[in-house]
């Protein structure tokens, strides 16, 4: 077959080409077919090799020529196609902006935020910092400089994640305070707290594997019990309340001594008893006490000097009691139908 032959054959390929192509994507698969690596006009070159001089210039000049008339042919046909479906795509996008838009779902800050933001204002208001920890802590940190040596049974409850024998992810914001004990080099007062996520191993509705702790630490000349049932008397008040009420039991822990149990009547039935308080009147939220001569001794302080008292509490919890939430669970969900009311009940307690 002659070269003008071979011309001719792809002059009437294209024009059947074009008839039958209706997308632009189809346009691409017809740019394969003329200039592919085995594209037709690209076969028209293909021997160039074999042929003289002469023979070259001849069939360069038609193959240049041919090559951009069916390139200057396919540009136009894919311009128009892409015209064409734009404008399909534009009819069948179109809006209609004389119709009511449609709201977006969104959520609030999260309760546990909440609650930690007001902590925060309430004890800097106070004269508390608030200080900050690694939640990847030493056994040194966690248990032994808080009076709880190797060996301890009180360890047991605590239901550790151990790294390795010497790191664990902590079970208390308390080692921030055996850090700030020890970091005070110059031996002052300190009033702090300490928010942050404690690890431990529980999953259930009231209980979490991960859940919010707040650390509070006071050491001074002079501090006594009374500061700290007025501290907690003001911090309940603040959390849950004006009529918030607030009763010390004895109890246990190994870095306070004496150590005490701290209930506040129902947020639900004022004290009155009902199902959420077992008919008691009163909830546990926190554990406190006076810091034990140990603890202070071990962080450098003189406890023949300097007394002291701490205080810890679950910040899920708070959040669970103002919130009325029934499992803890839900904080860790993100599930917008669950965040989306809290600005409601934050408005509903003011009103209250």
């Amino acid at each position: 077959m002659t070269m003008k032959e071979k011309i001719e054959k792809i002059r009437k390929s294209l024009e059947e080409d074009i008839k039958s192509v209706t997308s632009s994507r189809e346009c691409q698969e017809l740019k394969v077919k003329y200039f592919g690596k085995k594209g037709l006009i690209t076969e028209l070159t293909s021997n160039m090799k074999e042929l003289s001089i002469e023979e070259k210039k001849e069939v360069g000049r038609i193959s240049n020529e041919i090559k951009n008339e069916v390139t200057t042919k396919i540009n136009q046909l894919e311009e128009s196609l892409k015209e064409k479906e734009l404008n399909e795509k534009l009819e069948s996008e179109r809006i209609d902006i004389s119709l009511p838009s449609k709201k977006l779902k969104r959520g609030s800050r999260h309760p546990f935020q909440r609650i930690i933001e007001d902590v925060e204002d309430f004890f800097v208001s106070m004269g508390y910092d608030v200080v900050d920890g690694p939640e990847l802590e030493t056994d040194e940190n966690c248990f032994q400089r808080l009076n709880v040596p190797l060996g301890h049974p009180a360890r047991d409850a605590q239901d550790t994640f151990y790294i390795d024998p010497e790191f664990l992810l902590r079970t208390q914001t308390s080692s921030v305070q055996a850090r700030a004990m020890q970091e005070n080099e110059e031996k002052t007062p300190i009033r702090m707290i300490c928010p942050g996520k404690v690890y431990r191993r529980d999953d259930d509705a009231t209980h979490s594997h991960q859940f919010g702790q707040v650390e509070g630490l006071v050491i001074d000349k002079d501090v006594s019990l009374a500061d700290l049932k007025g501290t907690l008397e003001l911090f309940a008040k603040k959390m849950l309340g004006e009529n918030t009420k607030v009763r010390f039991r004895p109890s246990f822990f190994p870095f306070t001594e004496p150590s005490v149990e701290v209930d506040v009547t129902c947020f639900k039935c004022g004290g009155k008893g009902c199902p959420l308080c077992k008919q008691t009147g009163w909830i546990e939220v926190l554990g406190a006490g006076m810091v034990h001569p140990n603890v202070l001794e071990m962080g450098g302080y003189d406890p023949k000097v300097w007394t002291g008292f701490a205080f810890g509490t679950g910040l899920d919890r708070f959040a669970m009691f103002r919130y009325e939430i029934p499992d803890i669970r839900y904080l860790y969900t993100n599930d917008i139908r669950f965040l989306e009311q809290f600005d409601r009940k934050d408005e509903e307690n003011e009103i209250k």
